[in-house]
Formats: C-alpha cells, structure tokens, sequence
C-alpha cells in the first residue's frame, strides 16, 4: 500500500514538473510569445544594401557586396588567386600602404583582412585608384572617413595593375 501511494505521489510530482514546464513567455517588448517567434532569413535586396541593424553597424564591418564604387572599374571578374600577382601585390602594400594599414586590425585605416568578405572588387579598386573621387562621391567611402576619424585615404598614383595586384594580395589573407 505504502509504494502504491509513493507511486502516486512520484506521477503526481512528475505531472506538475511538465506541466509547469516550458509555458509561452512574451519576449521582451515584441507582444510575440517565443514559441511564437519567427526568424528573418532574407537577405538584404539589392537596392537596400543596409537593413536597419546594418545601418547601425560601423561602416568598416557592414558588407555591402553591390556598390561598386565611383571610378574607372566598372565591372572585375576574379578567378583563382594568381599567387604571382599576389606577391607583387603584397610588396606594393607593404611600401604604400602600411604607414595606414595594417593587415589583420584597425590601425588609421581599415584592415584589409577578409574585405573581399565586405566589398566588391570594383569598390576596392576604385578607393586604391582615386580615394578622392570615392570620398566625393560614394556614401560608404564617406561614412568610413567619419569612422576613421577624418583620416583620408592617401592616392598613392598606383597604376591599375599595381592596385590589381594589391587586390590579390588582399585576396590571400
């Protein structure tokens, strides 16, 4: 008799555990409960490149992979890396540019680390070629500048093939 009345109160127990389990709370200032909660997979159009937590991000890390930038590259098809030109790259960035950049972190520039990630080719170049234009011009190169503390990119003169081989280079980080 005892072990039938412990059995009863161990299911008893048991019921009122699961039923005080995992009840639909309201998530925080949504009016939606979280079993509710639907999650957004879509990925920005693009003639929105900046959804609204994009906006808020800092220009440096946002990833707009439209704009291509003001300048002569129009259109940059890439295939393998050609490990060459990634060496000549790489030695142009290292005399050019490494008084302002720094390859893997912020320095007075933005690290070029994973910008392939974040920009268009074409975007890239057209900032290597003629900063000037760029930050005239397109609204992401102006909001970098205000992020860099009014820091403006340097025109280093570099030729199309010297900014193509940077742009390889940068391809290998």
């Amino acid at each position: 008799m005892k072990s039938k009345a412990l059995s009863i109160m161990l299911l008893a127990g048991c019921l009122t555990l699961v039923s005080c389990g995992d009840k639909a709370k309201p998530a925080p200032d949504s009016g939606v409960t979280t079993n509710e909660r639907k999650v957004e997979t879509t990925a920005p159009t693009p003639s929105s490149s900046a959804t609204t937590d994009a906006a808020k991000a800092p220009a440096s890390e946002r990833i707009d992979l439209v704009n291509k930038g003001k300048g002569p590259i129009k259109t940059l098809l890439l295939g393998d890396i050609d490990q060459a030109m990634a060496v000549k790259g790489q030695e142009v960035f290292k005399n050019m540019c490494t008084a302002c950049h720094k390859t893997d972190k912020r320095f007075i520039g933005p690290a070029p680390k994973g910008i392939l990630e974040r920009r268009t080719p074409e975007w890239v170049m057209n900032m290597i070629l003629n900063p000037e234009n760029m930050l005239e011009n397109d609204p992401l190169a102006q909001e970098l500048l205000k992020e860099f503390n009014g820091a403006p990119m340097a025109n280093q003169n570099l030729t199309e093939e010297e900014a193509r081989a940077v742009l390889e280079y940068f391809r290998t980080l």
